[in-house]
């Protein structure tokens, strides 16, 4: 009979263990993981495909005294229920509950707090150096996946660690391919060869041998070389790694515990940098998610035994608002393109990738190229669409700003997820976007109050001829029944009032309306403007609207600092009008995980904590 998770002492239970014990923990870490996933959500598909490499390297290496980093994070649940945290999995993403990435605030084992991907092999060569100076013995290991292999600051780290000939052990987790059964056994010879203390004395005797012969010497050693090379090269996988001055190992099947555990051995015996190529399956142990890995990537609760979203979405999200617009827009214009970074489904272009498959463009986890390869798609004189979230758009701030807006290029950026996204917390809430985009010289950023203003903007945008961004956030894209004008005319007056007037952008107009309901049964009146520019901002809207009014309160799903209630506020005091203006946006800190009711209650972003912030304005007026 299966033990119950929650019963084993982890990591200490681990090390005790036979590899046929191991092997039966693996499947039940996959129903603990099914299970749990189906009530609270997260990523499954990719921790399914971990699990024996991470029992693996928590049975070979000593954490948290070997360091072990995770690209990206979203693959660590196995590694935090080995190490102590299964019993609180019911929390997992939830408000003061266990967080969908490694926390270094939440456990020793989890080293360095990740979200975003290519980062591992960088910050472990930071570790290994770091161990290197202090005298330290521990090992140091990144746990990259192939699909954050496309990121260009994996690349830099691998030339980096390289040529530094660091004690650095990467561990690539390839799900992306079957494994090479006609190489497996020569690959496995060749690892145990090239890795022993024999093989590195041997090549440094033949060299000595060799280059002592006078004259001739080191051009026969340079032949013997080459040839040894090429040989080497034509039957083993991973050359790429070699010639960037890793040993490399693999490829070897990821859900073979034994051979998992053989082969970080003989990593840990390398002098230098080590390769380690495992190809896992992604979704493995679970029907569903092995057919469809891209569905299970990220799911919300779902019914384990067929696999379906127990609350399905009953209205388009403004992900399908935009996908859907975009087909339209392209079936008249040839020339639209879409460009995104290995987020097709998530940002609502799957469709438009069926449709138009040769306008389509998925670069991978390379939100910098995503953004250059554009800028060029745009001087070639296409109008390039890039999709992209907001917490990755961050990613590509200097192509933005040098590719783009520099050569005033007409590209449009589709920002999703701007704002609160709730349970992945503090590396992807989209509450940055406006504040670095704001500054950028011939930049136009637009946020849509409900789906049918983002079809409008759409339109606007790509007519516009120059940089435009779209911000628009996580969820349903319910339209908002209150007086419409076109966009042509700049920001738009929804309601006036005597009291004050409320800016409300994008997303939080919704709020505004609930909070002028409050604020009427206060005897307070306030107006409500919907900006829809943020840059450039309509100021002659503002001033209109603002006229007979002392107060003036900006709502914004994004921090304030750098945001739109600063860019008001400042537009006033330069130009000399004296209004009281009270910025509403989320706090200078990173905003932790939990639903997107629960952060916008704590902060005071709900209707009722921002009625009570602007009667106490009013309070301490009077």
């Amino acid at each position: 009979m299966s033990k119950n998770i929650c019963d084993y002492q982890f990591p200490q239970d681990l090390k005790a263990m036979s590899v046929s014990e191991m092997e039966h923990l693996a499947g039940d870490i996959r129903d603990f993981i099914i299970d749990n996933l189906s009530k609270t959500g997260g990523h499954l598909a990719s921790n399914l495909g971990v699990v024996e490499l991470t029992l693996a390297l928590h049975k070979t290496f000593e954490s948290p005294k070997d360091k072990l980093i995770w690209d990206v994070g979203h693959q660590s649940y196995v590694h935090k229920i080995l190490t102590g945290r299964a019993c609180g999995f019911e929390t997992l993403r939830q408000m003061d509950g266990l967080s969908g990435f490694p926390k270094s605030s939440e456990s020793p084992h989890d080293i360095f707090d990740t979200g975003h991907a290519s980062n591992s092999i960088s910050i472990a060569a930071g570790l290994e150096k770091a161990r290197e100076l202090s005298g330290e013995s521990h090992h140091t290991v990144a746990i990259i996946g192939d699909g954050a292999m496309t990121g260009g600051l994996s690349y830099e780290g691998l030339n980096n660690v390289g040529g530094s000939k660091s004690r650095v052990i990467i561990i690539l987790n390839d799900n992306g391919m079957s494994i090479s059964k006609n190489i497996g056994g020569l690959s496995r010879h060749l690892n145990k060869v090239r890795v022993s203390a024999r093989y590195y004395n041997f090549k440094a005797h033949v060299r000595r041998l060799t280059c002592s012969i006078p004259g001739i010497g080191p051009a026969i050693y340079s032949g013997i070389q080459n040839f040894r090379d090429m040989i080497k090269y034509a039957i083993v996988d991973g050359v790429i790694f070699e010639q960037l001055g890793f040993t490399y190992l693999g490829p070897i099947d990821g859900h073979n515990i034994k051979t998992l555990i053989e082969n970080m051995e003989l990593a840990k015996q390398a002098k230098g940098p080590v390769l380690l190529h495992v190809l896992t399956e992604k979704g493995k142990g679970y029907k569903n998610a092995e057919l469809y890995p891209g569905k299970f990537h990220g799911t919300g609760p779902f019914d384990p035994s067929t696999g379906c979203v127990l609350k399905p979405a009953t209205k388009p999200s403004y992900s399908q608002v935009f996908g859907n617009k975009l087909i339209e827009m392209a079936e008249e214009d040839s020339t639209l393109v879409a460009v995104t970074a290995a987020m097709t489904d998530g940002t609502g272009l799957a469709d438009f990738a069926c449709r138009f498959p040769k306008r389509h463009f998925d670069v991978g986890i390379a939100e910098g190229h995503a953004v250059t390869f554009a800028a060029g798609l745009a001087a070639g004189g296409l109008k390039p669409v890039v999709a992209i979230y907001s917490t990755f758009l961050q990613r590509s701030y200097d192509q933005i700003l040098i590719d783009v807006c520099l050569q005033n290029l007409p590209v449009v950026f589709a920002i999703d997820r701007a704002g609160n996204v709730g349970a992945d917390g503090e590396t992807h809430h989209g509450l940055f976007d406006i504040s670095f985009l704001r500054s950028m010289p011939n930049m136009t950023i637009l946020a849509p109050r409900d789906g049918t203003e983002l079809e409008e903007m759409m339109e606007y945008a790509v007519s516009l001829g120059s940089p435009c961004a779209i911000r628009y956030p996580r969820g349903t894209a319910d339209d908002i029944q209150c007086h419409r004008a076109p966009l042509k005319e700049g920001s738009q007056i929804i309601e006036k009032g005597n009291d004050l007037t409320i800016f409300a952008l994008g997303n939080m107009m919704d709020t505004a309306l609930e909070v002028r309901k409050k604020l009427a049964s206060h005897n307070i009146k306030a107006g409500i403007v919907n900006p829809r520019f943020i840059k450039p901002m309509d100021t002659k809207t503002l001033l209109a609207s603002i006229e007979n009014v002392p107060v003036v309160v900006t709502l914004e799903d994004h921090v304030v600092t750098g945001g739109f209630g600063e860019q008001v506020a400042a537009f006033l005091e330069e130009n000399h009008i004296c209004k009281d203006v009270l910025a509403i946006g989320w706090p200078d800190r990173f905003i932790e995980h939990g639903s997107c009711d629960q952060l916008n209650k704590l902060y005071g972003l709900d209707a009722i904590g921002i009625t009570e912030r602007i009667l106490k304005n009013f309070e301490r007026k009077t």
